[in-house]
């Protein structure tokens, strides 16, 4: 349990959350309002757990992660480059800037691909989905855990409901201004 979660967060509490291209989410995070969005990226990767058709140890490791802005850090791109997580996540310009200054230095532009970057919108969508549930949407649990739980069961209800197929893909969403996401 981490410090804050038995403090009362109410509505200032949100979730970052990973979703898959079937429309549900693969692990989230519930944080305080004021964290920021990019040190929560990790967290929510090692929340991924999928099972293998097969048996034996689940999936952590997705084909590949999509993200805002919010999640271009340099400790970020270094976690998924080490993990041999393929990303699309495009590069804000000050980063940009600062990388043609430094010249060879800078290192090369990250990879960015526009196709991929598009399908943002289905993390989007699995947040709506999840604000369907009343209790998710209105925030009303006083304590971090317990919204957590409410969430949890939000999304083993969405998991139950028949769905597409579709590849292991994650895709991040940062939570703004106090919003469930």
């Amino acid at each position: 349990m981490r410090p804050w979660d038995a403090r009362e967060v109410g509505s200032q509490a949100r979730s970052t959350l990973a979703g898959e291209g079937g429309l549900r989410p693969l692990g989230f995070v519930i944080t305080p309002g004021q964290w920021g969005d990019a040190p929560q990226m990790i967290p929510v990767l090692e929340e991924i757990r999928v099972p293998r058709q097969a048996g034996g140890r689940p999936r952590t490791r997705p084909d590949h992660v999509g993200g805002d802005k919010a999640y271009s850090s340099r400790s970020n791109r270094r976690h998924l480059r080490r993990r041999q997580i393929k990303h699309t996540i495009p590069e804000p310009r000050d980063q940009r800037a600062n990388r043609r200054r430094r010249g060879s230095q800078g290192g090369r532009p990250a990879a960015f691909d526009k196709k991929i970057y598009r399908r943002r919108n289905e993390v989007e969508r699995t947040i709506n989905r999840l604000k369907n549930f009343r209790a998710v949407a209105t925030r009303f649990d006083k304590r971090a855990y317990i919204f957590h739980g409410t969430v949890t069961v939000a999304a083993i209800r969405l998991w139950l409901r028949p769905q597409r197929n579709a590849p292991f893909r994650a895709y991040l969403h940062p939570g703004s201004g106090g919003a469930v996401r």
